[in-house]
């Protein structure tokens, strides 16, 4: 494999071509006219514009890619996640065309891309899941009939996607009909496929995933979990590895869960299996993300791997470099996604200019980056300028160093989420390790963080009355 073609944007972009680099292989950026001034162009061996700022006019024009790749004498293409990095589709045309897709095959990922398909897959392995039903429906008269069969709170949700989207609670009947019609409507319009399926709703959750590595000679890894409960709007902001709440045994019966979910499709190359644990630590799979994950920054670091390296490796038929055994946790690691987006106005994206853009460095911190000071925010694309990474060796010097990360950030031109993780850091609830998905709902609001910067500036008053009282003590004192 000499040269691979990086079918994203921006950070992941850019962290994917670095370690290509280290490996000594060429990289081919694809660009929009959104994006002509992004670093992850300039640092590409070679660079195409591929369209237009919407990405359904540049980053998902799958055959313009391949296209392109063929021109260029790339050997393989890696999707990093969003975009194609899912689409089956694309995932086969890349193998019709003799160009290796760094992931799994195109049937794991149509496999796992539907949530119902997924738990068929696995229902033979005894893994545990949600009560529920286990076909896709979007008749609201079956649905009143299921829910009466499971009872309330339910969880509805889209059968052929994530992110949140066509996702809604119902806590009684009456709220049945028009939710469903919600959720079904806003699948259709995401997803193209407005069928949904119910589950019951799991009270109190936390989101717990595990990290697998498989390669083509029937090995597969897990390198442990990562906690990502700290969500708004069934998104991820904040997450951290290991999380504080797995026991030795929970994570091994977890990880040997997650490698049977591997096994069920035949995967080959990096993907994450999802879990929601309950109140009680029982743990409920709930899907399979095929691609790397935003958050895999905090599994490399305590686990000293590269997973990207590990993907380009497998993708070559190499026998994965490492066993099971040799897998250990050491430190603690913990990632704040920087989105431009007002954490007091609803976490709505805030576009504009980044009139100063100064990143923090330190021995312990890490900043995958995909923007520069004097660029524009575009709007066409998911709202995330970088991923905070901080490590400790305990999970307590790991906080303490985000917060010390997140002070020496500097942003200005635009709001960012970065306060949001200032006050996450600092809550008691979550320093405790008592919390779960609601954090935001229990503990967020706008006027908490306004709270926060009056006492901040209280306390900065304060200091600089006492120095000052201090240095006229010392002026008058005499020689």
């Amino acid at each position: 494999m000499k040269k691979i073609l990086v079918a994203n944007r921006g950070e992941i972009a850019l962290r994917i071509m670095k370690t290509a680099k280290t490996m000594g292989i060429k990289t081919v950026a694809i660009y929009s006219t959104a994006d002509r001034k992004s670093p992850h162009v300039r640092f590409a061996d070679e660079a195409v514009l591929i369209g237009e700022a919407p990405s359904n006019q540049s980053y998902l024009l799958g055959d313009k890619i391949i296209e392109v790749a063929k021109n260029l004498n790339v050997d393989a293409i890696h999707p990093g996640y969003g975009f194609l990095s899912e689409n089956a589709d694309f995932a086969e045309a890349c193998e019709a065309n003799n160009l290796i897709f760094i992931g799994p095959k195109s049937k794991a990922i149509k496999i796992m891309g539907n949530k119902l398909a997924a738990k068929e897959a696995v229902k033979q392995y005894d893994i545990p899941m949600v009560p529920g039903i286990d076909e896709a429906i979007t008749d609201i008269e079956k649905a009143k009939q299921i829910t009466n069969a499971i009872g309330f709170p339910i969880l509805i949700k889209a059968a052929a996607g994530g992110g949140g989207k066509g996702m809604r609670v119902v806590e009684n009947a009456s709220e049945l009909e028009s939710q469903m019609k919600r959720a079904i409507s806003e699948a259709t319009s995401a997803f193209g496929d407005g069928s949904v399926f119910i589950e019951k709703y799991v009270g109190s959750p936390r989101h717990i995933e595990i990290q697998i590595m498989a390669d083509t000679h029937g090995n597969i890894v897990h390198l442990f979990e990562r906690e990502c409960s700290i969500q708004r709007r069934h998104q991820k902001v904040i997450e951290e590895a290991p999380s504080s709440v797995l026991t030795p045994e929970s994570r091994k019966k977890m990880g040997e869960a997650a490698v049977k979910v591997a096994k069920a499709c035949d995967y080959v190359g990096a993907g994450t299996v999802e879990f929601l644990l309950d109140e009680h630590h029982n743990f409920y799979f709930l899907e399979m993300n095929t691609r790397l994950q935003v958050e895999h920054p905090v599994t490399e670091l305590i686990t000293n791997t590269d997973l990207v390296e590990l993907q380009i490796r497998v993708a070559r038929g190499e026998v994965l470099p490492i066993k099971q055994e040799d897998l250990k946790i050491k430190g603690h690691a913990l990632e704040l996604r920087v989105y431009a987006e007002d954490p007091l106005n609803n976490f709505l994206p805030s576009v504009g200019h980044l009139e100063v853009y100064q990143l923090p460095q330190g021995k312990h911190v890490r900043v995958d980056n995909g923007f520069e000071q004097g660029m524009d925010i575009p709007i066409y694309y998911d709202p995330m300028l970088a991923k905070l990474i901080t490590y400790g060796e305990t999970r307590a010097e790991a906080i303490q160093e985000m917060l010390n990360a997140i002070n020496h950030y500097k942003i200005e031109g635009i709001e960012t989420t970065l306060p949001f993780g200032t006050f996450v850091c600092e809550h008691e609830a979550f320093r405790s390790g008592n919390f779960d998905t609601h954090f935001v709902k229990k503990y967020f609001s706008a006027e908490n963080i306004h709270e926060h910067k009056k006492e901040e500036a209280q306390l900065a008053a304060m200091i600089a009355v006492r120095r000052y009282l201090e240095d006229q003590k010392k002026l008058r004192i005499p020689n």
